[in-house]
């Protein structure tokens, strides 16, 4: 019986939680599965209709975006959704790491072998929904920028997926020459530098290239260091933030130009602390 105008239970969003995580985890995996038929199995298990389920599995998308995780693709996320979707989703996510494991996934993607084609950044956020105080400490607890920065092999990844899709672009626009000194400086002298890659136009201008990776949505947020800071305030024309995003799936890219405050909310989170 379809339950229409009531809010859902516990049992019915633990129901529909766990068949979102099921279908994301096939669908990051490369496998496949009937979008139609699953919905028509919940229809059964818990008496919702088609449009109820699908739009559901949309809020679920929500969620996942604003933890800054991937989400399935065919479900464009959806706000206005119960506080208690938060807390069934962390309980999921938390269950044997899986918060983790999704975010820190990497894929062999093949680099283009004319570069990487930039997206435009993401435009200003509007005003969304507001959400209740336990889904601010949800958010807060798994804190996106954090969670990527600490994941290493994730950063590397990415730093080295740009690194060869620079080499690729000015390979593809005949200056082979220019593609031969492309550097990895991160990985060849530290991380002291203030950024990743130097790479080149095709007119040969120097580009200082900062990579932030994630699985995450274009909008999950990363950390800038003060140094990264200073260093593009200091070559103003020539850094640029490289944002990878969707990174485990197929890679996609945005380029932020300094000042990076004209784009950013920069909020100083840490102090260096010496004794007096």
């Amino acid at each position: 019986m379809e339950k229409a105008g009531t809010a859902w239970s516990h049992s019915e969003i633990e129901v529909i939680v766990v068949d979102y995580i099921e279908m994301l985890k096939t669908e990051l995996a490369g496998g496949e599965f009937n979008k139609a038929e699953r919905n028509r199995v919940l229809q059964q298990k818990i008496g919702r209709s088609k449009g109820s389920i699908e739009f559901k599995h949309r809020n679920i998308s929500a969620v996942m975006e604003k933890l800054g995780l991937p989400r399935i693709l065919g479900y464009r996320p959806a706000e206005k959704y119960q506080g208690k979707l938060y807390e069934t989703v962390d309980n999921h996510l938390k269950y044997g790491n899986l918060a983790e494991q999704l975010a820190n996934q990497i894929n062999e993607a093949v680099v283009p072998e004319e570069g990487l084609l930039y997206q435009d950044p993401p435009m200003k956020q509007l005003e969304q929904e507001p959400i209740d105080r336990v889904a601010r400490r949800i958010i807060r607890f798994f804190d996106p920028a954090t969670r990527d920065a600490r994941a290493r092999k994730l950063g590397e990844a990415g730093e080295r997926y740009l690194y060869v899709a620079e080499q690729n672009r000015l390979s593809s626009a005949g200056r082979d020459d220019l593609a031969g000194k492309v550097r990895w400086v991160s990985k060849e002298d530290g991380d002291g530098a203030g950024y990743d890659i130097l790479s080149y136009t095709r007119n040969g201008d120097r580009r200082l290239l900062e990579v932030k990776t994630t699985n995450g949505p274009a909008t999950t947020p990363f950390w800038i260091s003060r140094n990264e800071l200073d260093v593009s305030e200091e070559n103003r024309d020539v850094y640029r933030i490289a944002r990878l995003y969707q990174f485990s799936r197929v890679p996609e890219a945005y380029k932020l130009k300094p000042p990076l405050a004209d784009h950013l909310h920069l909020r100083a989170a840490e102090y260096y602390a010496t004794f007096r």
